[in-house]
């Protein structure tokens, strides 16, 4: 973690908790926006217009907010337009590093070795965790925004004709509903099962156990009953932010996290779901498994002995 800029203690999972002792995520700090005209955008100052090679995502192929900024960038065909730095899966003392395990590079851009450099780069006094993704402003040398939820909404629409203008993930008459969805889902799946996983206490484990599966049972209704995406026949951006959990979900979330009362192939709609997202076209190059397992496990509250495990199976999924 940072503190006014400076190193000051080993990586934990858990950096605060609530009186039950529930996991609470850092909020985000960096929220300006990239805008087709380079004005403001919702939140943040402006100055940041879209121009093809200004903009890096720095992501890690473990973490499900950064692979949601993965997916809208190749759904949206930006992979010309911003380019890709991809830290390593283990979770080392001082957090994300670069390096070469395979399917992660070094950071060629700015020659950094851990990822809370870029972020003292970006503020010098900075405190906090140094959190993926991240969108680097090359021109300027500073972080634009690192909330996941602001990145794929400005790959969406911020960069304009450098973007494919075909393939709308937030599309006007289905924001109400879209906004819906990922107001209940995020906090009782996506977040709910690391609230799960990094509980401190029988009581906030068992609270967020209960909403994960609430929700899962919820999806695996809808899904059954209509589909073949959340709003219907349309892809949008809550499916992009269901797929990434769970995709995870019997790979890390099952076994390390205890959430284990059903398994996702448990659950015929949802398994048919996952499958019919993984094969979009560019979908399955984001995903990682063998950079999922060895992230989580690596992970030494949970994992003391640091064993990666051999399953589970997922060749129904084609991984």
């Amino acid at each position: 973690m940072l503190v006014n800029g400076k190193w000051t203690e080993d990586w934990q999972p858990v950096q605060a908790k609530d009186a039950k002792g529930g996991f609470v995520r850092q909020v985000s700090s960096f929220r300006n926006w990239v805008t087709p005209d380079g004005s403001a955008g919702p939140t943040g100052d402006g100055g940041f217009a879209a121009e093809a090679g200004r903009y890096q995502l720095y992501v890690a192929l473990i973490c499900p907010w950064a692979s949601r900024t993965l997916i809208t960038r190749k759904l949206k065909k930006l992979d010309d337009v911003i380019s890709v730095s991809v830290v390593e899966p283990a979770l080392s003392a001082q957090g994300w590093r670069f390096g070469d395990y395979p399917g992660a590079n070094r950071d060629d851009l700015n020659g950094a070795t851990y990822m809370h450099e870029l972020y003292t780069r970006a503020a010098p006094t900075f405190t906090g965790r140094a959190t993926v993704p991240v969108l680097w402003d090359k021109a300027s040398k500073t972080i634009v925004n690192n909330e996941s939820a602001d990145i794929i909404r400005m790959l969406n629409s911020g960069f304009g004709a450098l973007a494919d203008e075909s393939v709308d993930l937030y599309p006007e008459a289905l924001r109400g509903e879209i906004d819906t969805l990922n107001e209940r889902i995020y906090p009782a799946l996506n977040n709910g099962v690391y609230r799960a996983g990094f509980a401190t206490t029988q009581a906030a484990y068992e609270e967020a156990f209960d909403g994960v599966f609430s929700m899962l049972d919820e999806l695996e209704a809808r899904l059954a009953a209509g589909g073949p995406f959340l709003t219907g026949t349309t892809f949008t951006e809550a499916d992009t932010r269901l797929f990434v959990t769970l995709i995870r979900f019997d790979a890390a979330y099952f076994g390390l996290f205890k959430c284990n009362r059903r398994q996702l192939a448990d659950y015929p709609a949802l398994s048919a779901y996952t499958k019919r997202v993984l094969d979009l076209p560019g979908v399955r190059e984001t995903v990682s498994i063998d950079h999922i397992k060895h992230g989580y496990y690596s992970i030494k509250t949970l994992n003391p002995s640091g064993i990666v495990p051999l399953g589970p199976d997922l060749s129904a999924l084609g991984l």
